[in-house]
């Protein structure tokens, strides 16, 4: 299929934040920031987000490329390359 674009893969992420965070918003999210300092979630809740947006998108994600995948850039960069 065609590549999802940034503003898709951003709504992907924002869809699996918001199953741990509900209050989450992408306009206060900044894409530089630690996205558990910036919602407050614990490296599980975190851990699932991962996992989930691996299962969403259909990549399997190593978790030596979680450290990756610490800000909201980080993670549209990160899949925009794999799906």
């Amino acid at each position: 299929g065609a590549a999802m674009t940034d503003v898709e893969l951003t709504r992907a992420i924002t869809d699996e934040l918001r199953k741990v965070a509900p209050e989450t918003d992408p306009a206060a999210l900044a894409g530089d920031r630690p996205i558990r300092e910036s919602l407050d979630i614990d490296s599980f809740d975190f851990l699932n987000v991962l996992i989930g947006l691996g299962k969403t998108l259909g990549v399997d994600v190593p978790e030596a490329d979680y450290g990756q995948l610490t800000t909201l850039d980080g993670m549209v960069r990160y899949f925009h390359g794999r799906v």
